[in-house]
């Protein structure tokens, strides 16, 4: 065997040919001696305008939260009440009652200043909604029982109520009422139903809290 060429620096294949008789070099497969470049950091700045802007986003959804809220709830019947003006309430006995509905909410009515129709075949009137009518406009108070002039009334009771014109015969039955009896009614010694309209007199009005 031939060991002459032991010892010598015999080229590798897809090596070039070492000419100046150095060690030849290799590649660092060590992968974990190698170097990690540090990562750039992104600037302050990019950081304070994206909180900015996703504090501005959920603003703004808040804000159109509210709105929708706003507009898509219905109006609450206290809404639709005419403070200058009388109302109507009709209940689903076949009762009107007329007045102020001065609260209103989902539960209860309550009105003020109540006046009702009654027919002129069995007694006279208190104040006539027409000079030719049957009915009569009679003012809440000189009853049997004695009631105060307001009522709360179960809103399970209401078919429907609305505002009055002043135009209209209960308006001009009522205004002319409140003419020729300023300072309101007061009921007779006498009067026990309350079918006696003609018991209202010109005197200070029953409608105190007690």
């Amino acid at each position: 065997m031939d060991f002459t060429n032991r010892g010598s620096n015999a080229p590798i294949a897809g090596q070039p040919l070492n000419t100046n008789n150095n060690p030849p070099t290799f590649p660092n497969n060590n992968i974990g001696n190698r170097q990690h470049r540090p990562k750039a950091k992104a600037p302050v700045g990019l950081y304070k305008w994206g909180s900015l802007g996703l504090g501005v986003i959920v603003v703004l959804l808040v804000v159109a939260m509210l709105l929708a809220l706003v507009f898509t709830n219905p109006k609450s019947q206290s809404g639709y009440v005419y403070s200058n003006k009388l109302q109507a309430v009709f209940l689903n006995t076949g009762q009107v009652y007329f007045g102020n509905i001065a609260s209103i909410n989902a539960q209860y009515l309550v009105l003020d200043n109540i006046f009702y129709l009654q027919s002129n075949s069995s007694s006279s009137t208190a104040t006539s909604t027409s000079s030719n009518s049957n009915v009569s406009l009679v003012k809440l108070g000189c009853e049997l029982h004695a009631p105060y002039d307001q009522m709360i009334i179960n809103m399970q009771q209401v078919t429907f109520w609305e505002n009055l014109q002043s135009t209209g015969q209960v308006a001009k039955a009522v205004a002319q009422y409140d003419k020729t009896y300023p300072h309101g009614q007061t009921c007779s010694n006498n009067s026990t139903s309350s079918t006696t309209p003609s018991s209202v007199q010109n005197t200070p009005p029953a409608s105190a809290k007690p």
